[in-house]
């Protein structure tokens, strides 16, 4: 996909680590970028430093907990009036809880299950149908490596990865023949606020601009092609 500056795209969690690096490369080639996530002070401190740095682009947000629905069906509504069409969608936010499935309680479920799926499938509907109608677009899922090698110690976030796994292959399938690219990116463990006060050194980890180069690799394949997944872990392994 070609990084004109008529190019748009949609970023949820976009004021945070991965979030924050995908946009501030998004910048970098020229998108210009609907963001979203809870915070309106640091939506408005990043708008402002996105279009100070980047001279062209225009930067507009709208601050929405995606793990309430009411709030995720009004930030689609503001989508759809506010940009006729969109060129890419990542779907970055996410929560994680260290907690097994046994040991849980009922919110622990309830906010991942509507952060890490919930969301990203009404969101991903609504720019599939778009996409779809206008026969172009990239959808780009961030998973996690939990998604493949389960993690009992964080059992509701590993289920809620699997189905986000599950929604980008159906998708992939659905949208084939309009134009659609849809890709998978899943990390493995990587340095965000999750790791928050860790003593863990900081090259033990995959970097958030490791996942932001991801996402810019994956848009800049040729029409003709789709990458289907990429797969970033720690070179010495998981933490």
């Amino acid at each position: 996909m070609s990084t004109a500056t008529t190019h748009t795209a949609l970023i949820t969690g976009a004021t945070r680590g991965m979030g924050r690096a995908i946009a501030e490369r998004m910048a970098q080639q020229g998108f210009h970028l609907f963001l979203t996530a809870r915070n309106t002070e640091a939506l408005e401190t990043l708008r402002a430093q996105l279009e100070r740095e980047h001279h062209g682009i225009i930067v507009r947000y709208y601050p929405c907990d995606l793990a309430d629905e009411l709030q995720v069906c009004s930030l689609i509504k503001w989508i759809s009036e506010t940009v006729p069409t969109l060129d890419v969608l990542i779907n970055n936010a996410g929560i994680f809880r260290a907690v097994s499935i046994l040991n849980e309680t009922d919110a622990d479920f309830r906010d991942q299950l509507n952060l890490n799926y919930r969301a990203p499938h009404l969101i991903c509907r609504a720019i599939g149908r778009l996409m779809r109608d206008q026969r172009r677009g990239h959808i780009i899922n961030i998973t996690s490596i939990a998604s493949r090698e389960p993690v009992p110690e964080a059992g509701s976030y590993t289920v809620t990865k699997y189905a986000l796994m599950g929604l980008t292959h159906v998708l992939r399938e659905e949208l084939r023949g309009y134009g659609v690219h849809v890709t998978e990116i899943i990390p493995g463990s990587t340095l965000t606020s999750s790791w928050e006060g860790t003593d863990i050194p900081a090259e033990r980890f995959v970097q958030v601009g490791d996942i932001a180069d991801a996402v810019v690799l994956c848009l800049q394949v040729s029409n003709g092609a789709n990458v289907d997944e990429i797969r970033i872990k720690p070179r010495q392994g998981n933490i």
